[in-house]
């Protein structure tokens, strides 16, 4: 039976400890089908994904969009993704096909196909002049290690992040999930450290996913000995804003030289984000373009 990808919010008594679950395996999956990525590509873009679409459960407006990018030095490049306040999330990466031998057993290199030489950025559009930017350099290319930095240097929040993919042999993904535990201001030190032995003592989120149908049944092996409630519950899904109608509007903006390798046929452009296919002939574009005032 296949599992459905959700998120979960949860806080503790006091209101001082907030902690995310997310589950991201069928999204991760369908990102490696659309883009044919390697088996560390796919845990590199699976985990910018999800983290991007937990940050994104933040945002309060229905059109804010939150993007998160990574730049590292190493053989991937770019890795990116772009969720919404819904729950969906589109992402891509420079060189899917990139991929590098593990150098520790059952651990997929993603830190050396990411690189640490290089930065995060978060971009917030909530409908603003101007969209909110944030950036911190990368300290391992491991992409948990790096946006609990960003969390630190540019919010001041500490956190405790935890976000993994687990590849099978033919390159599918059996399980990819995510775990935020944020500190604020107040939060107790005793029970900072009850959640961070539980989680240690739990092994790699990736199997915990994989093995636990439930998050609410990890949630309470995470937070055992301590009070809390689920404060949200939100569906996560890949979702891309691209449509047939979208992309002839960007089309209808070009001069007809500028698209090159026509010869008068149709025109046919591929999205960066899923792979899909559009086609359309000159006289459609055309008639776009004399349809604008």
């Amino acid at each position: 039976m296949k599992k459905s990808d959700y998120l979960i919010k949860i806080v503790d008594q006091g209101n001082n400890i907030r902690l995310y679950l997310a589950r991201t395996t069928s999204l991760a999956e369908e990102a490696h089908q659309r883009h044919g990525t390697s088996a560390t590509a796919s845990a590199a873009l699976g985990r910018v994904m999800t983290a991007a679409v937990m940050m994104a459960s933040d945002l309060k407006g229905e059109e804010d969009i939150l993007t998160l990018r990574i730049s590292g030095d190493g053989p991937v490049g770019i890795v990116l993704a772009t969720a919404d306040s819904q729950g969906g999330v589109r992402g891509l990466v420079s060189n899917p096909w990139a991929d590098l031998p593990s150098s520790t057993p059952g651990k997929l290199a993603v830190g050396e196909l990411v690189g640490k030489d290089g930065y995060l950025e978060v971009i917030k559009d909530m409908g603003l002049k101007q969209p909110f930017t944030g950036r911190s350099a990368l300290i391992s290319g491991e992409i948990a290690e790096d946006i609990a930095h960003y969390y630190l240097v540019s919010e001041q929040i500490p956190s405790l992040i935890s976000l993994g993919v687990l590849v099978r042999p033919d390159l599918s993904i059996q399980a990819a999930g995510g775990l935020f535990v944020q500190a604020m201001p107040g939060a107790n030190d005793e029970s900072l450290e009850i959640i961070e032995k539980n989680i240690l003592a739990l092994g790699s989120i990736s199997s915990l996913i994989n093995k636990y149908d439930n998050l609410e049944d990890i949630v309470s092996l995470i937070m055992q000995d301590l009070e809390y409630k689920i404060v949200g519950k939100q569906e996560l899904s890949f979702s891309c804003k691209c449509s047939r109608e979208r992309l002839l509007g960007v089309l209808s903006g070009l001069r007809m030289e500028e698209m090159k390798d026509t010869e008068g046929g149709d025109i046919e452009v591929e999205c960066n984000f899923c792979r899909e296919n559009y086609r359309y002939t000159p006289q459609e574009i055309e008639g776009i373009k004399n349809s604008k005032p």
